[in-house]
């Protein structure tokens, strides 16, 4: 970028005021300022040039879930004269074979990967060398929003690094673990580093997301002028101990805060973790956070800029209020968390029609060899109380039974022909297998039929507001009284399948009171991630025309469709409860399972198809999390959508998310 063209973006005017050996000229600027300006740029530029390193990896994996590796060279600066190297960990999540590094006086060699900083996303390599030259850090006290910031990268046999001029437009950003850049970033300069006017490093070039994490939050904002780089000052406080071999870990507590304005509510904490150091160190809900370290807190979103740069292994001081007092904690910080079981009762709730206020929840069926079983609950009992907690609802019930242990004893109380009864029951595990039998709810057509009914049977239109279009079935019966499940279906690559799926499913959809829609991909061919928001429009579009029941929204997709049906499951949480894939296995790394946002699987998949034993390997892997998971093998079928059984089988699945 020129100073010109700086100049006009940033100020939107050629009047300037120039400050030229103390006299101040006003008007346009003086023909050479640009060349001068450019000037100390490439002198910036050269000051920090013998550091910048290029980097180049040789084998590894082609994609990591839906995003394809980089096979071109990248950047990484020397941060200790005796080999040590650093780079964005980005550059290195193909697990390549082998790393070369590329010294700026041409000089190539074999580097070694030492440790990661997965907080900051960064990897420490080390390479054979000795008296490398190292950079100056900016010091933290001389950050300013709006000086020049110039990113470097190294991926092309020149004597200067390539350069992206910009400023520094924000800081303490990522929960305070960056700085923020306007200068255009792209993978070629991730690991690079982000410069002064004075050849000076600010920090370290990576991608990273305020909303998500994992090893390809934020790569989709490359060129976007949101650029983060890793302060130096911190790079260098944490280099021994990656020098060691040390993968430093996000450091956790093991609390859930309440829901609100993240700028406005106190942090009141929600739950807290079993076997968690929150809990050991005797936190409890309701608990409001006020220090941490001596900061004070009085909004939930300084609570995670206070633990932004916080380390697994690290001890911290938090008070919190409880009632009238105040109580001091010390609590070691853990890397991982024990996996969140979800404690399961094994009713099914009857589902309110619109206008009922009755209290407590009435009981639709139990669920075979449960624990409501063994305790005797009836169909038709109403839950009014747990533990002696008032139940209101549906919502309310799940809530208090997601606060226990799997083995814990509860009392529930029901009424039973407008006689109270106390029954105890012991909570299990949800579950692998589907019930043979599920009565579904009996939804008949309204009478009269409402002048204002959306439409019902097969649609096909556009998405206002969006270059795409879906078809849908909505059954006949449609009464809005009644809440349905949302069934989304996610075509494979090169057939959207749509005849097919709608004559297989419009039965099932009529008799378990569901809603199937089908979003088309721009391209047949298959989906790419930026229909994301697409998808997440139409189920939103959804809701608004028809009465759709959050508990039971699910993504079902068949083959390599199922990639983009699990990407979306895992960044819209809060939108999805279900994922019902055929013959495909899960290749992404899913977030932890979390009680305020209940997910479960169902997987299906031939046993001659050459994929069955990765699915089987699938299942493994979500059960070591704590999710809920169903797989149903197809006996002498290969690489087919399931048969008819299986997608009934199915159906009684999606009537069940809502069990308690």
């Amino acid at each position: 970028m020129t100073w010109s063209q700086s100049m006009a973006r940033r100020i939107g005017t050629m009047l300037v005021v120039l400050a030229v050996g103390g006299a101040v000229v006003h008007g346009q600027a003086p023909a050479d300022l640009e060349t001068k300006e450019e000037q100390a740029f490439k002198a910036a530029a050269v000051n920090v040039a013998p550091s910048v390193v290029r980097i180049q990896t040789v084998g590894g994996l082609d994609r990591v879930g839906r995003t394809l590796t980089g096979t071109g060279a990248t950047t990484g600066l020397v941060v200790s004269a005796d080999g040590f190297v650093i780079s964005s960990a980005f550059n290195f999540i193909s697990k390549p074979a082998s790393v070369l590094v590329t010294l700026a006086d041409g000089r190539r060699f074999p580097a070694k990967i030492v440790a990661n900083d997965r907080a900051r996303m960064l990897t420490l390599l080390k390479i054979a060398a000795d008296g490398l030259s190292t950079v100056s850090p900016v010091p933290r006290k001389n950050f300013r929003v709006g000086q020049w910031a110039i990113a470097l990268g190294r991926t092309y046999d020149s004597p200067l690094p390539n350069l992206s001029v910009g400023i520094l437009s924000a800081l303490d950003r990522v929960w305070g673990r960056a700085v923020q850049t306007d200068a255009k970033i792209s993978p070629a300069n991730y690991g690079g580093p982000l410069v002064d006017i004075q050849g000076r490093v600010i920090g370290v070039l990576v991608p990273l997301s305020q909303r998500q994490s994992g090893q390809t939050a934020g790569v989709e904002w490359y060129d976007s002028g949101i650029g983060f780089a890793i302060p130096m000052v911190d790079i260098l406080s944490t280099l021994p101990r990656l020098k060691t071999g040390e993968d430093l870990l996000p450091g956790l507590m093991g609390i859930t805060l309440k829901r609100g304005d993240v700028y406005a509510v106190a942090a009141v904490i929600d739950r807290v973790r079993f076997n968690s150091p929150a809990e050991k160190s005797g936190m409890k809900p309701g608990d409001v956070i006020a220090s941490i370290d001596g900061r004070e807190i009085s909004r939930l979103v300084q609570v995670r800029h206070a633990l932004g740069n916080k380390y697994a292994g690290e001890t911290i001081k938090v008070v919190v209020r409880r009632g009238d007092k105040k109580v001091d904690q010390q609590i070691q910080l853990v890397g991982k968390l024990e996996p969140y079981a979800p404690a399961y009762l094994g009713i099914l709730p009857r589902r309110r029609l619109v206008g009922d206020k009755t209290v407590g929840v009435t009981v639709r069926g139990i669920l075979p060899e449960s624990p409501a079983s063994q305790a005797k609950l009836l169909p038709g009992d109403r839950v009014v109380r747990v533990d002696g907690t008032a139940v209101a609802d549906v919502a309310g019930l799940l809530d208090i039974i997601s606060r226990h242990r799997i083995g814990e004893t509860v009392k529930v109380q029901v009424e039973r022909r407008e006689a109270r009864q106390t029954l105890t029951a012991t909570l299990s595990g949800i579950p692998p297998t589907v019930p043979a039998i599920i009565e579904s709810a009996i939804i008949a057509a309204p009478e009269p039929k409402p002048a204002n009914l959306p439409g019902t049977g097969r649609i096909s239109e556009d998405l206002a507001g969006h270059n795409h279009n879906f078809w849908a079935y909505v059954p006949e019966t449609y009464n809005p009284a009644h809440g349905y499940g949302l069934v989304v279906w996610i075509h494979p690559g090169g057939d959207t399948m749509e005849a097919d799926i709608h004559d297989l499913w419009k039965p099932i959809c009529e008799e378990r009171g569901l809603i199937l829609v089908g979003p088309r991909a721009k391209k047949v061919s298959g989906w790419n991630l930026g229909e994301a928001g697409f998808v997440e429009a139409l189920v939103q579009e959804m809701q608004k025309r028809y009465r759709i029941d959050g508990r039971r929204i699910v993504l079902h997709s068949y083959s390599d469709g199922a990639r983009f049906g699990y990407h979306l499951a895992f960044r819209y949480r809060s939108l999805f409860r279900g994922v019902a894939v055929s013959s495909e296995p899960l290749r992404l790394s899913p977030p932890e399972n979390r009680p305020e946002l209940r997910l479960q699987f169902f997987l299906s998949c031939g046993d001659k198809d050459n994929l069955f034993g990765l699915v089987q390997k699938s299942r493994a892997r979500l059960e070591t999390m704590k999710y809920p998971v169903t797989l149903t093998p197809v006996a002498g079928d290969g690489h087919n959508y399931p048969p008819v059984p299986v997608i009934d089988a199915m159906g009684r699945w999606i009537d069940l998310l809502d069990r308690i």
